[in-house]
């Protein structure tokens, strides 16, 4: 037991150590994790949803759960704008509906672009896609679409100057709040030019030189699209 005197002795002591625990930092509050949202695979011309095996791969061992992953399956010989858009944001509210989330993150491969586009652009999907993304998109047109253009209305769509292509990019490419990016190759043998996929206002990244269907399973562009969405 202390003696009052040794009591009085420590008490300058006490004191000092007191004033370092009030002087010390206090540890910052860990910061949320940024929300996830599902995210809708859009497919391209003559295409159907298997394309995005490896994707659904890479994601899923990033951490998504099969709940967390769809793919939109669609007659790529309708219209875009006049059909597909619709069907797209039907399927989009489908999703929200099932997993309760209030947006999602679309990533489209070829006409797909075309069709999620329309849909952000003029169906609504503004306000319901947090991160968009174009893997070889035909954003400007591509002039192999007028090999089926004759009796196709899927790729007439497609082809340079069209109803859809000019109104796409008419005024602001990238409007809204929702993040866009695109990846396009230098060596696309079906998007002619290559450089018709890059968006202004899009985080526009050059993969190199790949075949068109070599984005759905090339690492490096996994990896960068699971970057932006998780950006």
């Amino acid at each position: 037991m202390l003696t009052a005197r040794q009591g009085m002795q420590a008490l300058p002591v006490l004191l000092t150590l007191l004033a370092l625990c009030v002087a010390l930092p206090t540890a910052p509050p860990a910061r949320a994790a940024a929300a996830r949202h599902p995210v809708v695979l859009v497919h391209g011309y003559n295409a159907g949803p298997g394309v995005w095996g490896a994707l659904r791969a890479d994601l899923r061992a990033a951490g998504y759960t099969d709940a967390e992953l769809f793919s939109f399956g669609y007659d790529t010989h309708r219209s875009v704008n006049e059909v597909l858009a619709g069907r797209l944001g039907a399927y989009v509210d489908q999703v929200r509906r099932e997993t309760g989330a209030a947006r999602v993150d679309v990533v489209s491969h070829s006409l797909g672009s075309l069709v999620s586009r329309w849909y952000v652009k003029f169906g609504g999907g503004a306000a319901a896609v947090d991160h968009w993304i174009s893997l070889a998109g035909p954003n400007r047109g591509t002039s192999t679409a007028w090999a089926c253009a004759l009796w196709d209305q899927a790729c007439r769509d497609m082809t340079p100057g069209s109803y859809v292509v000019k109104n796409l990019n008419s005024g602001d490419e990238t409007p809204g709040t929702v993040k866009y990016a695109t990846f396009w190759s230098n060596c696309d043998e079906v998007v002619n030019p290559d450089d018709s996929v890059p968006l202004t206002g899009a985080a526009n990244t050059p993969v190199g030189c790949l075949g068109h269907n070599d984005l759905l399973g090339d690492d490096a562009t996994s990896a960068g699209v699971r970057a932006f969405l998780s950006s």
